[in-house]
């Protein structure tokens, strides 16, 4: 659950829920919030699973069996992938080197069986893996003015400049950690990390201290990521081959075996995967459902992973799974038994202060 629900439920919260955890669904008026952050700056509580990995063999150990490679300096991070046999997604990690300790900011539902699955494995390295969902709060800041936010609260440090790297300073009297993102949202971005006893002073001061920021959900940060044409988990990622999503960021091709290697690599020696990820936008109101098969002519060519009317188009756009040979851009997609017309778009449906590292490289 959210760590501080009730501060959410005096500011007039509607809530969700993520994995059985309790999520900011949105504060009203989402479409107005989501044009508030895209032009100056918003605060939202992003809902993680923490796991942490100590003892002198945790960076090797976790590099042998993630996609990409894991950083051995403290102040930097890596986003990375753990594969099933096939070379499909199971798990997606940010993964930061904390000098003692790495920590792991996963979906909430796969930290305890990821972190179960590990602690199985370990045999002769010195290895500690412990599940920490609770121990911290962490809040994210995202919009063309989060830096100028970052720098009127953060004391003792300058705000990080290169993404996934972090700094040490405080918030009032409270001790954080600030990573700069990967600007999932298309925008400059950070997560705020703090104790979870400490986080209701933190939301406080990124509320209202220095420049001020509009809180959003979860309705709103998807919007979001869809205009940056960024693919999240449950919707694009889960279970795909990330060569079919061109996550390139992600991987690392020079790095030792891991679960799921060989296809992968087998897929980008080969040139180019079966299928790739496109923008597509569509006439019409009506949104269609993830699942939606996509046509070219009578030829089925693919299908909708997510969709939405974008608050700053005032068009439906959705991303989708193609062929990767497919040449034409006049496309149609079938809702309700109808087909619409729809156009192949480059991705990012809307340019941001910053570019989502999730953007398909191909």
């Amino acid at each position: 659950m959210s760590v501080i629900e009730s501060i959410h439920e005096d500011h007039g919260a509607t809530f969700g829920e993520r994995a059985d955890r309790t999520i900011v669904d949105h504060f009203g008026r989402p479409e107005r919030t989501h044009r508030a952050v895209r032009n100056g700056v918003g605060l939202f509580e992003p809902a993680y699973g923490v796991i942490v990995v100590e003892g002198d063999d945790r960076v090797e150990y976790v590099d042998n069996v993630v996609s990409n490679r894991v950083p051995a300096e403290d102040g930097e991070g890596c986003y990375a992938l753990v594969l099933d046999p096939q070379g499909g997604i199971e798990v997606e990690l940010y993964v930061y080197n904390a000098g003692e300790r790495l920590l792991l900011f996963t979906q909430p539902e796969t930290a305890e069986p990821l972190a179960e699955e590990w602690s199985e494995k370990v045999f002769i390295q010195d290895v500690e893996i412990r599940v920490a969902t609770d121990d911290y709060g962490i809040f994210g800041i995202h919009g063309p003015q989060a830096t100028e936010k970052i720098a009127s609260v953060l004391n003792g440090a300058a705000s990080p400049d290169r993404p996934l790297s972090f700094v040490r300073g405080t918030m009032g009297d409270e001790g954080v950690t600030v990573v700069r993102t990967d600007a999932l949202t298309g925008e400059e971005s950070f997560d705020v990390i703090c104790a979870a006893d400490d986080a209701e002073a933190v939301y406080d001061t990124l509320l209202n201290h220095g420049l001020n920021a509009a809180p959003f959900g979860y309705r709103t940060f998807e919007s979001l990521a869809l205009e940056a044409g960024t693919p999240l988990f449950h919707t694009e990622l889960e279970g795909e081959l990330p060569n079919v999503l061109g996550l390139r960021n992600a991987l690392d091709f020079e790095k030792g075996c891991y679960v799921g290697q060989e296809v992968v690599s087998r897929v980008e020696n080969r040139g180019q995967p079966s299928r790739r990820l496109v923008g597509l936008t569509l006439e019409g109101e009506t949104v269609p459902e993830g699942g939606a098969a996509v046509f070219d002519g009578d030829a089925s060519v693919g299908e909708v992973t997510r969709a939405g009317e974008s608050p700053m188009l005032e068009e439906i756009i959705a991303l989708a799974v193609v062929d990767y040979g497919l040449e034409s851009d006049d496309l149609t997609v079938r809702i309700d038994g109808e087909e619409v017309a729809a156009t192949r778009t480059e991705l990012p449906f809307v340019e941001g202060s910053d570019r989502s590292a999730r953007l398909p490289e191909y």
